[in-house]
C-alpha cells in the first residue's frame, strides 16, 4: 500500500520539480528557547563535507527544540537518505518535516523518506496541490496546512505563507542570542522574509540567516543592497547556501568577515 501511495506522490513531485498576511503576533514576544540549536546542511548543491553527495537543491535538519525538524527534503529521497546514513542520522530522529514551497528540489525526497519514517507532522503550505497532501497522509504521515503565521511548537514559528507567485514559507526559532531564520530559496525575497520573521516572533535582533537566499542571478549592486538591508535589520551572521549563488557568497563573506558562515552539505552549526 505504502509503495503505492508513494508512487502517487512521486508523480505529484515529478509535476512540481520546474523550479517555476500572517496573523496579528501576540501582546507578548515569543518565549526564547533556552537550548543548543544545531543546524546540519543534509542536501545542498554547494559542497562542504567531501564524503556526501551534492546535488541541486536544500535540506536541514534543526535539533534541540521540543521537536527534531527535516526543513525540506531536497530533490532525491536516495541522495538525501545517503547523506543522512553518513551523517549518523536516522530517519526516525525526526519528528516534523517543514517543506518550505512546492519546487521538485525541496520537496523530491519526500516520499522515500516517508518510506522510512512516517511518524511525523509535514507542515506544507496551504497552496500546495490536494492531490500531494492526500500522497502524504496515504504514506502515513499527519499533514499540517500552513497559511498565516504560527507557532508551531515551542521555539518554532512559520512566517505562513509568503509572496505573490510562489508561495513559500521560512522557519523562526528564537533563541537567547537573537533569531534564527531558515529559507528555503526565499522567492518573497530574503529581506521581506527577514522583516515578517522579526513582526512574528516579537524580536528585533536576528543571530542568524541560513538557507537560499535566491540571489543567483542578481547583480553585485542587487545583492549589496540586501546587504545593506540585512545590516539595517540586526543581522549578526548568515550561511547562504542552494539558489544564493557564487557571487553572492563572495560578496556577504566580504562584508560579514568573521560572522559569514561558509555553508553546504555536511556543514553543522552549533548555537548554544
Amino acid at each position: 500500500m505504502k509503495r503505492g501511495c508513494a508512487v502517487l506522490l512521486a508523480a505529484v513531485l515529478l509535476l512540481s520539480s520546474s523550479c517555476a498576511l500572517p496573523e496579528a503576533p501576540s501582546a507578548e514576544p515569543a518565549p526564547k528557547a533556552k537550548i543548543e540549536l544545531t543546524l546540519t546542511i543534509v542536501y545542498d548543491n554547494n559542497e562542504y563535507d567531501q564524503r556526501l553527495e551534492t546535488k541541486w537543491g536544500f535540506s536541514c535538519l534543526i535539533e534541540g527544540l521540543q521537536k527534531t525538524i527535516l526543513f525540506d527534503t531536497g530533490g532525491d529521497s536516495a541522495t538525501l537518505l545517503s547523506n543522512m546514513k553518513k551523517l549518523n542520522i536516522g530517519p526516525r530522529r525526526v519528528n516534523a518535516v517543514v517543506l518550505s514551497h512546492i519546487h521538485g528540489d525541496h520537496i523530491g525526497g519526500l516520499s522515500g523518506f516517508l518510506e522510512e519514517n512516517s511518524d511525523v507532522i509535514v507542515y506544507l503550505p496551504q497552496s500546495f496541490p490536494q492531490t500531494f497532501k492526500e500522497g502524504v497522509r496515504l504514506l502515513g504521515a499527519q499533514v499540517d496546512e500552513v497559511s498565516e503565521a504560527k507557532e508551531l511548537f515551542t521555539g518554532a514559528y512559520t512566517t505562513g505563507e509568503l509572496g505573490n507567485g510562489t508561495k513559500e514559507q521560512s522557519l523562526i526559532v528564537t533563541t537567547s542570542k537573537g533569531l534564527v531564520i531558515i529559507t528555503g530559496c526565499a522567492h518573497p525575497g530574503v529581506v521581506n522574509i527577514v522583516r515578517e520573521a522579526r513582526v512574528v516572533a516579537r524580536e528585533d535582533r536576528v543571530y542568524l540567516v541560513m538557507g537560499g537566499f535566491h540571489l543567483g542571478s542578481a547583480s553585485t549592486s542587487e545583492v549589496e543592497s540586501v546587504i545593506t538591508e540585512f545590516r539595517r535589520l540586526s543581522v549578526r551572521k548568515v550561511a547562504p547556501c542552494h539558489c544564493s549563488g557564487d557571487e553572492t557568497r563572495r560578496l556577504f563573506g566580504e562584508r560579514y568577515g568573521d560572522d559569514y558562515i561558509d555553508n553546504g552539505v555536511g556543514k553543522k552549526i552549533t548555537i548554544p
